[in-house]
């Protein structure tokens, strides 16, 4: 089998999440960080034909870089990955799946109260502010016919903020702060449906692909009915 740029691209995205994996048979990849507070799955166009561990996923990405148009044939305990000329392979053997890192069962999302589009400039510009103020939150906040995210530090409340609004939804007569951690906004850069429960999950549902994130937000959030 040969794989495409956008399944090593969504591989990529997961290495920064989990740095091991089970990848299952089928066209399904899930990861689920070692804290379980981040959960993505994404269906990519490529089908793998058996279940498999890799403890060292940069590693195995780096195997892949060393050839053009990986090839991948697939053992028992090892795949060759080979490159198109077939004059060139690495041996990489398997890690025991039970040894990994993997998610037990899907995430059952709750109605989100809140809904709002998160587009990848957006995003963009919010983690460059969260990397220029040295803040790792993320406030998520109601303001008239809008949502505003802010970068903040909320342990210091006289601390510089950036802010920025986007189109959404929410409630009448509600109010919110819902914090997001932003070293577990590790998404890939695309364009997102974002809907966020007062059960503090947060989804994030790309427009450009079959890719989705579940999220968990931070316990000093707050979500108020009829304020």
């Amino acid at each position: 089998m040969e794989l495409n740029d956008t399944t090593i691209n969504i591989l990529k995205n997961y290495a920064t999440i989990n740095p091991n994996i089970v990848i299952n048979g089928g066209n399904q990849l899930k990861t689920i960080s070692v804290a379980r507070n981040v959960l993505s799955t994404s269906e990519v166009t490529v089908e793998f034909p058996q279940t498999f561990g890799i403890y060292d996923l940069n590693e195995f990405l780096s195997v892949l870089s060393l050839v053009d148009q990986p090839r991948l044939r697939f053992e028992k305990e090892y795949v060759v990955v080979g490159d198109a000329t077939g004059r060139s392979s690495v041996k990489y053997f398997f890690s025991d799946p039970e040894m990994l890192t993997t998610p037990a069962n899907s995430i059952n999302m709750p109605e989100p109260e809140v809904k709002f589009t998160l587009d990848s400039d957006t995003l963009s510009k919010v983690k460059r502010a969260a990397s220029a103020l040295g803040h790792d939150e993320i406030s998520i906040t109601p303001i008239t016919g809008a949502i505003r995210l802010s970068v903040i530090d909320s342990k210091d409340a006289t601390s510089n903020n950036y802010s920025i609004d986007v189109e959404g939804s929410y409630p009448d007569n509600v109010n919110f702060q819902f914090i997001l951690n932003v070293n577990n906004l590790k998404v890939v850069n695309e364009d997102f449906e974002v809907g966020i429960s007062s059960k503090l999950i947060s989804h994030f549902k790309s427009k450009q692909s079959p890719t989705e994130y579940f999220i968990a937000l931070e316990k000093t959030s707050s979500y108020q009915e009829g304020a």
